[in-house]
């Protein structure tokens, strides 16, 4: 079963959808997970195959736009705010925990790709988020720092080219991907993961209407200074379950899952999924399928 709902967030709201399963015993409260998605991504594209498949195993799982994003509220659009990302998994959990038929003390979070570096620094401070997984992690701050020319001289062309458009009253945006096949060849991208994502989010595999593959050119400085995993070493207590891409690409994924599993004091479940890549990881049904029938185990164990 699917709900759409509205979550309030303070002057806007988060547009939800609550995927619940068929077969719902009303005298037993239900298990709860809250989804933080990909950079780039709506509900309707990762969130929703994990989310589904969830509510399939008897768990509830809920997804949301991110603020200023999708069908959510926010101005201006396609902001990418990765501490806004955080508190929007808060402003879910309050809205999850009054649902009718929804246990508030056994929500846990899911997080995918830059979602889950989003969903880890929330539950390092928001503890009523009981456990948590991630697929495929990616730290947005550590990715975004990569910078070919280094972090300093990309902060520094940041501001110059604010300075820019506070004059001219316009703001820039630029793209998380190339729109097509052949506008990467023409740049010279021709590595895997760079085509199975445009594949999958600018062709019909995945494309949705509400995804722009736009980002603001003003998130880029708050990623180059965000740390997703800042004193996970000290405050994130939860379970917590990993599971990587086998197939070791250029997104990061594998080596930050790595680095979270390291650093967290209570690591619980560590998964490799032979063969798969980062991108495959959001559709592809041998994949999806292997790592939701883990995330079901380890939700079903820890919440």
């Amino acid at each position: 079963m699917l709900q759409h709902i509205a979550i309030p967030r303070g002057p806007i709201e988060l547009a939800a959808d609550l995927h619940l399963p068929d077969d719902i015993d009303d005298a037993a409260a239900l298990r709860a997970v809250v989804l933080s998605t990909p950079g780039s991504s709506v509900k309707e594209q990762i969130g929703a195959n994990y989310a589904s498949r969830l509510a399939a195993r008897g768990i509830a799982a809920l997804v949301f736009d991110p603020s200023h994003q999708g069908q959510s509220g926010g101005e201006p659009r396609d902001l990418e705010d990765p501490y806004r990302r955080g508190e929007d998994i808060s402003y879910a959990i309050d809205a999850l925990g009054t649902i009718p038929g929804i246990d508030p003390e056994r929500i846990g979070v899911l997080g995918i790709c830059a979602g889950g570096g989003y969903a880890v620094h929330t539950a390092r401070t928001d503890h009523r988020i009981k456990a948590v997984a991630t697929v495929v992690p990616v730290n947005m701050g550590a990715s975004s720092r990569r910078h070919a020319d280094g972090p300093v001289a990309a902060l520094d062309a940041l501001a110059a080219a604010r300075t820019d458009e506070t004059r001219s009253g316009e703001l820039t945006r630029v793209n998380w991907l190339p729109d097509t096949l052949e506008e990467a060849a023409a740049a010279g991208l021709t590595d895997i993961d760079t085509t199975q994502a445009i594949t999958f989010y600018r062709t019909e595999r995945g494309r949705h209407e509400h995804s722009t593959n736009r980002r603001l050119s003003r998130s880029d400085p708050l990623l180059l200074g965000y740390d997703a995993y800042h004193l996970v070493d000290q405050l994130m207590t939860q379970p917590l379950q990993v599971i990587v891409a086998g197939r070791i690409g250029n997104t990061g994924s594998y080596e930050s899952g790595m680095q979270l599993w390291k650093l967290a004091p209570n690591p619980v479940d560590l998964m490799v999924i032979e063969g798969a890549g980062h991108y495959e990881m959001y559709d592809v049904p041998e994949y999806v399928d292997a790592a939701v029938d883990r995330l079901a185990t380890f939700y079903s164990d820890n919440l």
